[in-house]
């Protein structure tokens, strides 16, 4: 049997055990380990593991994940995500369609703060759905508004995609923290688009909600201004050269808590939710870091993404019709696969591929953080519908399905136009780092 077959195999027990509810990284590292023992021998397949499995954990960049993951959960403990919504909700609650729009502002608020789609959509669901619910909005506009908003976790920094995506490929986390800014911006611009659209076709859907007053809106603006001078600080930072991402992390962690202890907005018991938190979603993440960084190794030895490449190549279709059929089998895998399992199985195979058609690393990691975010709102698997769901409870999943198709129109407009004009994701960075 050809290396090339047993890496095939390989892959496909991979797959076979995620079927079965075994861990992603567990699929992973028993891949890449019993794969390295068939081609190489134990020796060396334990030799992978430990050396690894060391460098994985040791990697200093690694650093930025429990750091804004912990600025996530405190500002969540601490109630700081409800002043970010309701600042949203003052200003622009009173147009039709208005408290979904704040919710999306309020998630793309939110995801500069936590990194994570999940997080960011179960922590503003929380807040806005009761208060949609009570002034009659749609069951889909509002669920589907929180689940496509949580998206945005992924794609502005500080995303943990892109962190993953940084070390997997060895490019920069700052370059892809200021990639990340303007598509989300675009995005959220979009959603909010999607959302008068649907508004205009069923007024009832998104009824308006009361002016609030100049006063009312400024001051409930300074009770989030704390939180968004943590968010500018921490990414202005990185843009200004004034500290790098895995200091920026630190330095918003600690402000954070900071924050929290002077206003008095968090006590002990929520604290030490706060970090069980944090160390449960880093644990996960490093071990997600572990498995990818066994597994390579053995798809370099089977050279699967060389075979890959050849195989593209040689139907002719070119460099964006070779990124088509790489999005499309994103697209395909999104319906089975959570985000974080796609990145990390995926872009070591498609990433020289990718650089081999002459494109850009650091817009493709956008480029693929967009079309993962896609598979977090569509069937069957549609990760943050069920949260959405959850967190409603009286919502059947059709409803929340329906009511994110709108979004998922937006988020392909979005894709298209970072594709046609790459200067949308990479202006900041090349600006920036030269």
């Amino acid at each position: 049997m050809t290396d090339l077959a047993i890496g095939v195999l390989a892959i496909l027990g991979m797959f076979g055990l995620m079927l079965l509810r075994t861990p992603v990284a567990f699929a992973m590292l028993l891949a890449g380990f019993f794969g390295a023992w068939w081609l190489e021998g134990l020796r060396r397949a334990t030799a992978i593991m430990f050396t690894e499995t060391y460098s994985s954990v040791a990697n200093y960049n690694l650093i930025v994940v429990p750091m804004f993951v912990l600025l996530g959960n405190i500002a969540s403990e601490a109630g700081f995500s409800r002043a970010l919504y309701d600042a949203a909700h003052a200003w622009v609650g009173r147009f039709r369609g208005g408290l979904a729009s704040a919710s999306v502002i309020g998630c793309a608020a939110f995801s500069a703060v936590s990194g994570s789609s999940v997080a960011t959509a179960v922590t503003i669901g929380r807040v806005a759905l009761p208060e949609m619910k009570r002034l009659g909005y749609g069951a889909g506009l509002s669920t589907g508004s929180i689940a496509a908003g949580g998206t945005l976790g992924f794609l502005i920094p500080p995303s943990t995609g892109f962190v993953l995506y940084a070390i997997l490929t060895e490019e920069s986390i700052g370059r892809l923290f200021m990639a990340g800014i303007l598509p989300g911006l675009l995005m959220m611009t979009m959603f909010i688009g999607a959302i008068w659209v649907v508004t205009l076709r069923n007024p009832e859907a998104g009824p308006r909600g009361e002016a609030k007053p100049m006063l009312e809106k400024l001051r409930l603006f300074a009770r989030a201004a704390p939180l968004i001078g943590v968010i500018i600080i921490s990414i202005g930072g990185i843009y200004l050269g004034a500290f790098t991402p895995v200091e920026a992390s630190g330095i918003g962690a600690a402000l954070t808590i900071l924050l929290a202890l002077v206003t008095r907005a968090l006590g002990w018991k929520a604290f030490a939710k706060a970090v069980g938190e944090t160390v449960r979603t880093s644990a996960m993440l490093y071990m997600i870091v572990v498995g990818a960084n066994v597994l390579n190794p053995f798809l370099a030895l089977t050279e699967i993404p060389q075979a890959l490449g050849d195989t593209l190549g040689a139907l002719g279709l070119g460099p964006y019709g070779t990124l088509i059929v790489i999005l499309l089998s994103y697209v395909v895998l999104g319906m089975f696969l959570d985000g974080l399992a796609m990145l990390v199985i995926t872009v070591p195979i498609y990433f020289p591929v990718i650089v081999a058609q002459g494109f850009d690393p650091i817009w493709f990691g956008v480029v693929a953080v967009i079309v993962i975010e896609m598979g977090m709102i569509t069937p069957p698997v549609g990760l943050n519908v069920f949260v959405v769901r959850g967190v409603a409870g009286d919502v059947s999943l059709a409803t929340v399905f329906r009511g994110v198709m709108p979004f998922l129109v937006a988020m392909i407009l979005t894709l298209i136009l970072i594709i046609l004009i790459p200067g949308i994701a990479l202006w900041i960075p090349n600006s920036m780092f030269g």
